[in-house]
Parts: C-alpha cells; sequence; structure tokens
C-alpha cells in the first residue's frame, strides 16, 4: 500500500511539511509506503475548463508543461491521498487549488478514477482561516467519492515561522492519530 502527499506550501520543507511527516511517521511504521511531492517551485496553472478531459478520457488533462499530469498518475497509483497546504487568507494555496481542481475534473472526465481512495487533508495555519482550507480539501475528497478517516481533532497545526508548527503538541498528536487511522483503514480496505 502507499500513501502519496502533495504539499502545496511555498516552503519545501516548512510547517506543513513538518505535520505530513508526522502522519506519514504513523504510516511508515505500518508497513505503509509514502511519497511527499513538493510543489514549491513547481509550475501549476489553474484549470482552463476547456472540457477536454472529458472528450479524451485518458486520465490526463490536456494542458501539458506542469507537474499536474504527474501528480494525477500518483494520485491514481496511490491508495491514499494527502493534500496538505497553509492557510493563505483563509483557503489552500494557488498551488493547491489548481491541483484540486485540473485533478478533480480529470477524476470526474474517467469515471471518478479516484473513488474508494483514502483522502486526508493537512493544514497549517498561523491563527484563524484554517478550518476553510481544511473544508476546501475536503469537498475535494467528498466530491470525488473518496473515504476520509477522522483524528482528533480537525487535521490542522499552529506555526508561523519555519517548524514553530513542532510546539503545536497538540496539532503534532492530531496527526499522529490522523496517521493511525489512516493506516487502519487503508489496512481494512485491503484485507
Amino acid at each position: 500500500m502507499k500513501v502519496v502527499a502533495f504539499n502545496g506550501s511555498a516552503r519545501k520543507d516548512g510547517n506543513t511539511a513538518i505535520l505530513v511527516r508526522q502522519v506519514f511517521a504513523e504510516l511508515e511504521a505500518e508497513g505503509i509506503e509514502t511519497e511527499l511531492v513538493q510543489l514549491a517551485g513547481q509550475p501549476i496553472r489553474g484549470c482552463t475548463a476547456c472540457g477536454q478531459c472529458f472528450k479524451n478520457k485518458n486520465r490526463r488533462c490536456v494542458v501539458d508543461g506542469d507537474i499536474a499530469n504527474d501528480c494525477i498518475e500518483k494520485m491514481v497509483q496511490a491508495d491514499g491521498i494527502i493534500l496538505a497546504s497553509p492557510t493563505y487568507f483563509a483557503d489552500v494555496t494557488t498551488e493547491m487549488k489548481a491541483l484540486i481542481d485540473r485533478a478533480g475534473f480529470v477524476a470526474r472526465a474517467n469515471g471518478d478514477m479516484l473513488r474508494r481512495k483514502v483522502g486526508a487533508a493537512v493544514v497549517a495555519v498561523r491563527r484563524a482561516g484554517s478550518i476553510h482550507a481544511f473544508d476546501t480539501i475536503n469537498h475535494f475528497f467528498f466530491i470525488g467519492q473518496m473515504i476520509v478517516p477522522g483524528s482528533s481533532y480537525w487535521n490542522i497545526g499552529i506555526g508561523r515561522a519555519a517548524g514553530e508548527v513542532e510546539r503545536d503538541e497538540e496539532g503534532l498528536q492530531t496527526m499522529r492519530t490522523l496517521g493511525q487511522n489512516m493506516a487502519w483503514l487503508l489496512k481494512k480496505l485491503h484485507a
């Protein structure tokens, strides 16, 4: 089994990546392979609403030349998907939103190809707005007919400066619990 995470932060190894690695530690302890894809520095553009994915039905976005199709392929190959983002103006980053829109349309155009995969949101926040970012990611999972495990709280870690999230013990524990629940669910689905 494999879980792939997409870090939508502009900072490669900042607070968002730290939170994802807490989830990964629990997954890896259960023998589940993990991969972190960092969108920082990678070109990705938004959906152009051209509708070609509904005509081509080839599991790809017709817009090429950026990371989107590689990410979509990784989603298709994975058993679980984590979408992680810091909170920018009470929502996900533009890079994460572009991935959500393009992967979402391609998945729907191809028979809801992500359905019944396990999905989890991870959100880093300085102070407020994280619930909206959390909802944005979960809406992607729910409309894609994915299965979303819970945790001991919403999957949010608090911190502004790089590494500051490591002082949010409740946030770190929430991520560890999420990893444990995600591992349990994946094992049940693949039993």
